[in-house]
């Protein structure tokens, strides 16, 4: 397995952990507080959806010459990326609060019980709950896999990658039946904001025509890179918040 390899099992591992740890959250909130049986019908539905959507766009997808899909990898991987990215520089510079777990769980918990009984042998809020956030989190994740995996030849590693990591949550979440509040999402997040925007990057001026010095290795540089950048862009906007602060504080 070579280099890029790794990273793009390493990427698609974290991205996918993060994923499947938001939608627990939603499915945990709705299952335990209104109605199991409509919250795995819920999830059924969005995963046979899901596999329907897998099947349309992954022969599209490598279908495409290698340059034209490594152009339109590219393009989609730095604009997903670099959203991610925004968000993890603004959490850790202070300009936007951590993302909390445990709080949106608990969200999740008012609003179920806000929603009134249960009503029938099918529940139409745990149904649709459940179902709005397995079918969103999964469309993220089957883009992460089939972009990384079609661009690369490497759709089987990508799934492998995308499968422990659901598989993963799946069984902590069970284990512990609570939400996972523990796991240093924020730090995850920031990761893989870094990881598809270098990905996206990379593949994208390769399928524009650019050759990188060394080939694949360039990537570790690439992504040395946008770290640094990343951390650099946190540094100035916390040094700029505490100005601000201090600021405040003299005038008040």
């Amino acid at each position: 397995m070579s280099g890029t390899d790794v990273g793009l099992a390493l990427a698609v591992f974290l991205a996918c952990t993060v994923e499947a740890v938001e939608a627990l959250t939603i499915v945990l909130a709705v299952g335990i507080t209104r109605s199991w049986r409509s919250t795995f019908v819920g999830i059924g539905a969005a995963v046979i959806l899901l596999g329907g959507v897998t099947a349309a766009l992954g022969p599209a997808l490598t279908a495409l010459p290698l340059d034209v899909l490594r152009v339109a990898v590219g393009g989609l991987l730095l604009v997903f990326g670099l959203q991610w990215l925004r968000k993890a520089i603004l959490r850790a510079s202070g300009h936007k609060a951590l993302h909390d777990e445990r709080e949106i769980y608990e969200r999740e918990l008012s609003a179920a019980r806000a929603a009134g009984r249960p009503a029938g042998r099918i529940d139409p809020y745990s149904f649709t709950i459940s179902f709005k956030g397995v079918f969103l989190e999964g469309l993220e994740v089957i883009f992460i896999v089939l972009t990384f995996g079609a661009n690369q030849h490497r759709v089987g590693l990508a799934a492998a990658a995308a499968g422990v990591a659901v598989a993963l949550v799946v069984i902590a979440g069970v284990a512990i039946h609570a939400p996972l509040a523990r796991v240093p999402e924020n730090t995850m997040k920031f990761a893989v904001g870094v990881m598809l925007t270098s990905f996206g990057t990379f593949w994208g001026a390769e399928g524009a025509g650019a050759h990188w010095p060394g080939g694949d290795a360039a990537l570790l540089a690439v992504i040395a890179g946008i770290l640094l950048c990343a951390l650099a862009a946190v540094a100035v906007m916390r040094g700029r918040r505490a100005a601000v602060s201090s600021e405040v504080v003299a005038e008040a």
